[in-house]
């Protein structure tokens, strides 16, 4: 059974520490993660927050990273493709033994929060015990089986995840609205208290799980 883990690994033990620990600012949300070799990795990163000029002076001095070019500057955002040489071995060993698949990969304060799709549960497990085995530090903050329902969907329950693709359809989102909450209720054939409990439920889940994701101010209902 397919399975999705958010854990959380220390930014000490992970790539661009260097840079996180010179830039107080910065933030890196990796867009796409290819196991290259066993003790190289090559990711698309966004790195935002900071100057470019000193972001670039503290990626050069960061041994992590053997090569890193700037491919898109739009706005305040710069895309980089790197080439990760040390403090990947988590990584490394989720795509290339396990052949995970990296959702989600982006710094916080609390070190990197990464959302990982695994093949199934055993393949978690085992990923917990290479890190127990040598060193390596990992925090399993949620689980999800993708056979469950919807919940490895942004943490939507089905309930939750169709009533909000209902609402598109009939317009509630739109500017105008096409359809008033109760409408949609009707149309739902639920009452207006719990369309409208179910969609601020759901949003709150999408913004915790697409905006906010990884923070660790989001409160739980």
């Amino acid at each position: 059974m397919a399975t999705i883990g958010e854990i959380y690994l220390p930014a000490d033990e992970f790539a661009l520490y260097h840079t996180l620990e010179a830039l107080d600012t910065v933030q890196f949300e990796v867009e796409r993660m290819v196991a290259h070799e066993q003790d190289h990795l090559m990711p698309y990163v966004w790195a935002s927050g900071v100057d470019r000029g000193e972001l670039e002076d503290a990626l050069e001095e960061d041994s992590s990273v053997a090569e890193c070019e700037l491919l898109a500057e739009p706005e305040e955002d710069y895309l980089y493709r790197m080439d990760w040489v040390e403090s990947i071995e988590t990584l490394v060993h989720i795509l290339t033994e396990e052949e995970g698949t990296i959702l989600v990969a982006e710094s916080t304060e609390r070190g990197w929060f990464l959302r990982i799709l695994f093949p199934d549960r055993e393949s978690l497990s085992t990923t917990y015990d290479f890190c127990r085995e040598n060193g390596l530090s990992i925090d399993v903050q949620r689980i999800y089986n993708i056979d469950d329902g919807r919940q490895g969907r942004f943490g939507l329950s089905a309930d939750q995840e169709d009533t909000i693709a209902a609402a598109y359809e009939h317009g509630y989102y739109s500017v105008p609205r096409g359809t008033s909450l109760t409408e949609l209720a009707e149309e739902l054939g639920v009452s207006h208290q719990a369309l409208s409990e179910r969609l601020r439920r759901g949003h709150q889940r999408l913004v915790e799980n697409t905006v906010v994701i990884g923070r660790d101010d989001v409160s739980e209902e």
